[in-house]
């Protein structure tokens, strides 16, 4: 068993994405080879591109107040609480819409941490 706190995970400030502090919580370094917990933050105006990849993820929004936009582009309000299923190859982002760092979890199987796993979507949208 493994118990750890956020500030034990090293923050990585994300190149590709706009104002994003990643964290693997647990993952692959603490053994588990099948999932992996990672930890976004994302500042203010921060934002992932919108994209797919070929893996499903479960969100769980834990701090602030942001959106997260689907395949047609509607924007869906998020806050503290919501949770969150996209599954493989939907196209989405999410983006931090106040003046707080909007922070979540997100759960993928493990093959989701592997390099290139990010898909830009075929507009900017």
């Amino acid at each position: 068993m493994i118990v750890k706190k956020l500030t034990d995970a090293p923050a990585v400030e994300l190149e590709a994405y706009q104002n994003v502090t990643k964290r693997v919580v647990l993952g692959a370094a603490d053994g588990s080879g099948e999932i992996a917990l990672r930890h976004f933050s994302l500042g203010p105006g921060g934002a992932s591109p919108y994209h797919t990849h070929p893996f499903p993820h479960l969100v769980r929004i834990e701090a602030g107040t942001g959106v997260i936009v689907d395949p047609d582009g509607a924007e869906h309000p998020l806050q503290p609480g919501d949770y969150i299923y996209v599954p493989d190859n939907e196209r989405h982002n999410l983006r931090n819409t106040g003046p707080d760092p909007f922070d979540f979890i997100c759960i993928v199987p493990a093959r989701g941490e592997q390099p290139a796993c990010l898909t830009p979507a075929d507009d900017d949208s």
